[in-house]
Formats: C-alpha cells, structure tokens, sequence
C-alpha cells in the first residue's frame, strides 16, 4: 500500500477502468459534457482522465477557480457555439474552394476569438492560471471583415463581396426588371389575355415564360419550354423576351464565375493564416473546457480543495455529486495524522 501510494503521489501509477467504473466517474463526465459550450469541449470533456501530478493537479484547479472568478465578474464568455475548422482549413491549404459555411464557420471562430481576447483582459492586465491561454489568441481582424462584407448567409454571397459582383448584380435586376415589363403587356393586354390559362408570369428552366391554352399555342410566337401534366397549358417564352432571357442567362454565369472567384479568394486567404486559425480554434476549445468545468462547479456548489502530497484528508461538508444537494446529508471525514485507517461500513 504505501509503494502504491508513493506512485500515486508520483504521478506513475495510472487509475483503473474499473476503479473509475466503480467510482461512476463516467456519469460525472456526462455531466461536465452537459456544461460544455462548444462540441470540441464536450469531446474533451468525455475523454478527461483523472491525474497524478501534483503540479498538473494544481494548475488545473487554479484555471477552474480562476475561471469562476471571471465568471463572478464579468459573467460567462461566449464561445458562439463554434465547430471544428481544422479539416476545412486543411483543404483550403491544399487549395480547395471553401462553401460559403465553411467560411462563416472560420469567420464565427475568428469572432469568438476577438471577444474572448477582450474578455480576458483586466484592469491590472493579468488572468492569473488563465493568461497563458488568453495571450495565445491571435484575432485576424482583415480576414474577418473580408468574410463578414462577402458573405451574408450559408447560400448567399453580398453584393459588397466585390465591385464586379455588385455592377453584374445591378445589370440582373435590370433584366429581371425588363423582361417582366414587356411580359406584363401579355397577361394584361386583351389582345393576349384571353390565350392564357392564367395571368400570371412564371419560369422555367430559369426562363420567364407565361401559361399558354394549349389550344392557342399558334397565337403567341415563341419557344415552348414546358407543359402541364394534362397537356392543357403550355409554358411558353414569347419572342419579345427571348434575347433579354438570353442575356440574363449569360450573366448569371458571369455572376456564378465572379461568386467562385470570391470564395477561391477567401479560401486562399484562410490558407496563408491557417495555422494560426486551427492554433485558435484549439486555445478556444480549451477554454471552454475550463469555463465548463467552471460552470459545473457552480452548479454543485462546489469549492476548490487545497491539494499536498503530505497533508492529511480533511473532507468538509462533503456530499456525493450524483445525489441531488437538497436530499444529501453532507459528512465531514479525516483521513491522517493522528490515525491512518479508515472503515466505511454499511450499504451507503
């Protein structure tokens, strides 16, 4: 026994899978998992190991403590939820075309980032066990405003992404503008009106074209596109519209060409500071590890023990953390110095 716990204090001898089965230690797991913010941190969170490093153990305890400080303070950080970035970063180095989520994945890191670097500054510039893990978050601001004014949603790239996408935008609208114009004289016009299923404009195949009685097909020149599943209306793009369709087909490929050109542009970007975004994401990761471990200490209102290797085991008010607080009875328990056996008897 007492070569077994000179390992231990060691830091040599590893735990068990079934002293910690035994221990239920995987319910408390699940329970710091549940605390976490960010899936990476629940991933650290399930493959914790208890340690038997002294020095380990008393620094870890320092950053939850110091992480319940800030919490008191200034309440918890945002962590916004992030994702892992590492393989999209890595495929944006092999010089892949990052989607439009992938780079707002990468820009919700980079805003993390910022607010958490804000968040652990203090007046006196110092974060105590924390610091360490603050100082190493490198903000890319230019980057991050560049996918900021590029990308407004997961299927939609900003006119402000850039001059050319703007001014093929502008000449879109006009057409859309123009060729509605000219259909409205259809489906208002008498002289059309009547060989109309219905008077409405609609598109097919990307094409504006109007609903045709099948019966009239004759009256209005132009190219069938479709028809309805009985063969009573034909879509039909009258020859009025037929080149404006055609120009507008020719710059939503400009546009689709510009849109690639913008994100092989951004993905080479997130290439050259790609080190540094995965340095960040995995920094970010870990403080909300310890933020979690924070969280779930105040939920179990719990405090931070005072660890030694000599000391005895003073237990104060100590309750089981998988009995709800309000039914357990606490217990105080000593372990050493005067007496160095304990027996625990009974069912409990």
């Amino acid at each position: 026994l007492q070569i077994a716990l000179a390992d231990v204090r060691e830091g040599t001898m590893p735990i068990s899978k079934k002293a910690l089965q035994t221990l239920e230690y995987d319910k408390i797991l699940r329970m710091l998992a549940d605390a976490c913010a960010t899936e990476g941190a629940r991933r650290l969170a399930l493959e914790l190991v208890p340690s038997c490093s002294l020095s380990e153990i008393h620094q870890l305890l320092a950053q939850t403590d110091d992480a319940k400080r800030f919490c008191m303070i200034k309440g918890q950080p945002s962590f916004g939820n992030i994702r892992d970035i590492t393989d999209a970063v890595r495929r944006a180095q092999k010089g892949a075309v990052l989607s439009p989520a992938e780079l707002l994945q990468i820009l919700n890191v980079l805003q993390v980032v910022r607010g958490l670097q804000s968040y652990g500054k203090e007046e006196n510039g110092a974060a105590g066990s924390l610091q360490a893990l603050f100082e190493r978050l490198q903000p890319n601001r230019f980057l991050e405003d560049r996918i900021v004014h590029a990308i407004a949603a997961e299927d939609l790239i900003a006119d402000e992404a850039s001059t050319e996408l703007a001014s093929i935008r502008r000449k879109i609208r006009t057409e859309h503008a123009r060729i509605r114009e000219i259909l409205q004289k259809y489906i208002t016009a008498s002289t059309y009106s009547r060989y109309l299923q219905e008077n409405i404009i609609t598109m097919r195949n990307g094409r504006y074209v109007i609903p045709v009685k099948a019966e009239h097909k004759n009256e209005i020149r132009g190219l069938v596109h479709d028809t309805s599943a009985s063969g009573a209306t034909l879509f039909i793009e009258p020859m009025a519209v037929v080149e404006a369709n055609n120009t507008l087909a020719v710059l939503a490929t400009k546009e689709q060409k510009e849109i690639e050109r913008i994100l092989a542009e951004l993905s080479a970007l997130c290439a050259q500071c790609g080190e540094n975004l995965i340095y960040n994401y995995l920094n970010t990761t870990e403080l909300a590890f310890v933020f979690a471990k924070a969280e779930l200490s105040f939920r179990m209102d719990a405090a931070c023990p005072t660890v030694s290797k000599d000391a005895p085991l003073y237990l104060v008010q100590a309750r089981h953390p998988l009995l709800p607080k309000d039914k357990v009875v606490p217990v105080a328990l000593q372990l050493g110095g005067t007496f160095d056996t304990l027996v625990v008897t009974g069912p409990n």
